[in-house]
């Protein structure tokens, strides 16, 4: 242990110089973790910086679609004495976190990578970068479809003598909460491939279970988006047919992942086994 401490004091000097020149493993990661959420504000912030000029320009096109429901001369209202300054405000900053999205989970995978065993790296990575673009998919789903079916309803279901001018934070508001639940609810394929990959359940089980997952589907739906019928089937159904994709791919994943095993090397199972040990020497060692 002590030619390891000092390879990893070589290695890593700020940790010798908060450990005194002896491993502690804690303080090691709170130090890596503290620098990591310290670079993911930085780059949101200089995002920002990009951004903030551009804000109206933001707001008018996320605003689109629903100004082309409004009827003709019909424009979005502002009741807040502020409100035309920290809407824009908001909304580049909420963009800045999206845009950064791929370097939070990149710091994020770079955090915990190192305590991954080589068949769960090979894993991790094809499923994290699955997990940025189904996310961006999600959005891109309800801005591009979602959106201009629920503002046409909403416009065509209006009562006669009834003046729609709906308020630019509240309809920010309203985006945001649809952005991030169809984002959420795309991420269901990486969801039941991580669970069936850690053990929790199968994918006969949870094919046996498909009539409840659909019902869940649509109970998550009601809670999720506005209280009208358009969006909540609009979120159900993809999600629906989400979780089938995710029961075909964790099949696959699965068969890969036994012949992966399979094919392990006698030295690659030495070096998962001494690193388990390591691991467990370490635990030992900090209680």
């Amino acid at each position: 242990m002590t030619n390891n401490s000092d390879q990893n004091a070589q290695q890593d000097p700020q940790a010798a110089q908060y450990s005194g020149g002896q491993e502690q493993p804690f303080m090691t990661h709170l130090l890596e973790l503290r620098d990591r959420l310290l670079r993911i504000v930085i780059v949101v912030f200089v995002i920002f910086l990009g951004l903030f000029s551009f804000a109206n320009d933001i707001y008018q096109f996320l605003a689109e679609p629903l100004i082309n429901q409004l009827p003709e001369g019909q424009q979005m209202i502002a009741t807040g004495v502020v409100s035309p300054f920290l809407t824009p405000f908001k909304l580049a900053l909420v963009t800045s976190v999206f845009i950064a999205i791929p370097v939070i989970l990149y710091h994020a995978w770079s955090f915990i990578a190192p305590g991954l065993y080589k068949h769960e790296k090979r894993l991790a990575f094809p499923l994290l970068f699955s997990s940025i673009v189904l996310f961006y998919v999600g959005m891109a789903f309800a801005y591009f479809l979602v959106f201009p079916v629920v503002f046409g309803f909403m416009a065509a279901t209006t009562p006669e003598g009834v003046t729609h001018a709906p308020d630019i934070a509240t309809y920010l508001d309203f985006s945001l909460k649809l952005f991030f639940a169809f984002g959420v609810a795309f991420e269901v394929p990486i969801a039941t491939i991580l669970l069936i990959l850690a053990g929790v359940t199968t994918p006969e089980n949870l094919a046996q279970k498909r009539p409840y997952i659909i019902v869940g589907a649509f109970v998550l739906g009601m809670l999720l988006t506005p209280p009208d019928i358009v969006s909540q089937v609009m979120l159900a159904f993809p999600m629906w047919l989400l979780f089938e994709a995710g029961l075909v791919f964790s099949r696959v994943i699965k068969r890969r992942v036994k012949e992966a095993k399979e094919e392990m090397t006698e030295e690659e199972m030495d070096d998962e086994f001494e690193k388990a040990i390591a691991e467990e020497e370490a635990l030992n060692k900090e209680d």
